[in-house]
């Protein structure tokens, strides 16, 4: 199976459209330069998991993908302030990132710290104007705020800059929190908007957390395997830096061991759910198969 490409370029074609600044004040003063930084990081491409997650669950349960746009953007826009801000020199000082140079390389670290900030404000605006009923789109806000959190990605770099010893449970509720809460929310918040109820949501919120887990062990395995060229930016970084990883933890063979088991496991979870689930299956399958 194919990765769902009529999704992606539904993400990217709407993202084209968004800006953030209106140009200069009756005072003079002009954003624009904040905008182009904005739009640098958010429009350098990539397989757009997490908006393409979100607009596979929307047409899973059966609402419309082109409805639910908003959505998708606002959860890419977190994810690309996350990325601006984790490619800062105070975090993992890396120089490239989607196969260009980083955003406080280009434009230097005060406006990347500011692009980032500003992108987390606007997926909260994006967000809130979903065409959904208020008490939905409530949910939908606070879920991403979770996510983004304490409890959720800023609270799992935390525990990684830190610098704490960490076993095989707490490796994986590291990565829990810093990558997999966001993938689970691109999940989560097309469910609350589409009204889903709770047994309903439960055998999508098992496969987003595993796929979440999934993920993260690829990207272990290819920042090892993988060169500059494929993951468009610097491989063996978590080693420079070091990171334990599932790879340093594991080693490589039962690195991939566990990838294909959280694989199997993420299916047997889909399997479960109730919906045209083609497309989330096709997102797990590129997840998995990117080590190959």
């Amino acid at each position: 199976m194919s990765y769902p490409e009529d999704l992606r370029r539904l993400v990217d074609e709407h993202l084209e459209t968004i800006r953030f600044s209106h140009g200069a004040g009756p005072d003079g003063a002009d954003t624009t330069g904040l905008d182009g930084a904005m739009r640098y990081s958010l429009l350098a491409g990539g397989k757009r998991i997490r908006p393409v997650l979100c607009l596979a669950t929307a047409k899973a349960i059966g609402l419309r993908p082109e409805d639910l746009l908003g959505a998708a953007a606002a959860l890419e826009m977190v994810h690309t302030y996350s990325l601006v801000h984790d490619d800062l020199p105070a975090m993992d000082d890396d120089d490239l990132r989607r196969g260009q140079p980083t955003s406080h390389v280009k434009y230097g670290e005060a406006i990347a710290i500011l692009a980032g900030d500003g992108l987390f404000a606007e997926a909260i605006g994006a967000l809130s104007a979903v065409p959904a009923s208020p008490d939905r789109v409530l949910e939908a806000v606070a879920l991403l705020s979770a996510a983004t959190g304490v409890e959720g990605m800023v609270g799992g770099q935390y525990i990684d800059v830190s610098a704490q010893k960490l076993d095989a449970e707490g490796l994986r509720h590291l990565h829990s929190l810093k990558t997999g809460r966001l993938i689970r929310a691109s999940v989560e918040v097309p469910l609350a908007l589409g009204g889903l109820d709770q047994e309903g949501r439960e055998p999508y919120w098992r496969f987003a957390s595993l796929v979440g887990l999934l993920f993260q062990i690829v990207d272990d395995i290819l920042d090892v395997t993988g060169s500059d060229e494929e993951l468009g930016k610097p491989h063996g970084s978590d080693e420079r830096h070091g990171k334990v990883t599932y790879v340093s933890l594991y080693g490589l063979d039962q690195a991939r061991s566990l990838a294909a088991e959280t694989y199997d496991q993420a299916l047997a979870a889909l399997a479960g759910a109730g919906g045209q689930t083609e497309d989330l299956k096709r997102i797990a399958d590129y997840i998995y198969l990117r080590q190959q």
